[in-house]
């Protein structure tokens, strides 16, 4: 499918301070990852791989066809870098899948039969409720 090693060696970093609660630690460490891959000048997929991710992405892609996965869920900044790569890994993998077609079926024979039977049960049930006619 494709190699993960030259994929993740593809893939640029950039550590940023945390938002959030953490005292006055948080105001001097940068433990929150951003992780950016440009897709365009990947040498890992084809063209055709290239499409389909576009595609599947686009909502996630920037105009330069850049995806920006951050991570900031842990203190430490390797934890957090290690999970972004799992996020951007997983992401990519959903994104090479493709489809398989429908396959259109007929309706069989005997569920048609049953259909019309169990209609016509509860048209007479609803029949037999009525009041006689005088007739």
């Amino acid at each position: 499918m494709f190699s993960e090693k030259q994929l993740i060696s593809e893939l640029n970093y950039k550590a940023i301070r945390s938002s959030g609660a953490g005292g006055q630690h948080v105001n001097k460490v940068s433990s929150k990852i951003e992780l950016t891959f440009n897709l365009e000048n990947s040498q890992v997929f084809n063209e055709e791989q290239k499409e389909r991710l576009k595609s599947k992405l686009n909502t996630r892609l920037t105009k330069e066809n850049v995806l920006i996965i951050q991570c900031g869920e842990s203190r430490s900044q390797h934890k957090n870098k290690k999970l972004a790569i799992q996020r951007f890994l997983q992401i990519i993998r959903e994104g090479l899948v493709v489809p398989k077609k429908r396959k259109p079926t007929r309706i069989p024979r005997a569920v048609k039969i049953r259909r019309l039977k169990s209609k016509r049960s509860n048209s007479e049930k609803k029949t037999n409720r009525k009041k006689p006619s005088i007739d």
